[in-house]
């Protein structure tokens, strides 16, 4: 992966806080097999960035880093009450019309990185909001009231509705060939998908300052997000 401008990832900035719009396969935190993860980038540009919040790898969108202590204990305490407001957006399987949707569903975290939806895990919620749908695929909002392990993917999996490119969760690789009628691959070369990641975007984030000031950040999609949606838009 290229070197990163840590200020080109920059979507807000105050005294005590800032949102990046953290590009797809880049660590939150550090990661043995990186050259460079965000929190090591924040810590060049502040020097006592924490980071608040984790993303998975190939998840872009809106990460929060308190550049103090005060900052991180801040919001910590309105993660633990849960009232930072996040809002995903997914590309899944299928034509789904989800209003509203509750799934309320325990997950457990394997030791293999792997969450499961079981009794005995930990108590999970997430709302579904259908924003579009395509031929055979839909554009989902997904609003995680909890923050576990793979939480969005496990329960729009349970919806029957997985995310385009998560095979751990049964989503299958989206192609240019299932949407366009007259697509000509050039001989003797394998296609790849559309966007060779899970479909899943962060794409706001909302909480309290430190002066109990409201804060509410959207994240442009990347491009390869972006091309996506522009192709099921194109070719529906």
């Amino acid at each position: 992966m290229k070197k990163i401008d840590f200020k080109d990832l920059i979507l807000f900035e105050n005294e005590d806080y800032l949102v990046i719009n953290k590009p797809p396969y880049l660590s939150t935190l550090e990661d043995r097999h990186e050259a460079q993860n965000i929190l090591e980038l924040a810590r060049g540009y502040t020097p006592d960035a924490q980071v608040c919040h984790r993303l998975d790898k190939e998840t872009s969108g809106c990460l929060v880093i308190a550049k103090h202590q005060d900052a991180y204990r801040n919001i910590a305490i309105q993660f633990e009450d849960r009232k930072v407001n996040k809002i995903y957006h997914a590309v899944v399987d299928g034509i789904h019309e989800f209003s509203n949707e509750l799934v309320d569903r325990n997950i457990h975290a394997t030791n293999k990185g792997i969450a499961k939806i079981t009794k005995e895990g930990k108590p999970a919620q997430t709302v579904f909001n259908t924003l579009k749908t395509y031929f055979a695929h839909s554009l989902i909002e997904c609003k995680p009231i909890t923050g576990r392990l793979h939480q969005i993917r496990v329960h729009l999996a349970h919806l029957k509705a997985p995310i385009c490119g998560d095979d751990t969760y049964g989503g299958k690789p989206l192609y240019l060939s299932a949407l366009k009628r007259r697509f000509n691959l050039k001989k003797g070369t394998d296609e790849l998908p559309i966007m060779q990641r899970v479909s899943l975007h962060a794409y706001a984030i909302g909480f309290k300052g430190l002066k109990e000031e409201p804060i509410s950040i959207e994240a442009p999609y990347p491009k390869d997000f972006d091309v996506v949606v522009k192709q099921l838009e194109k070719n529906s």
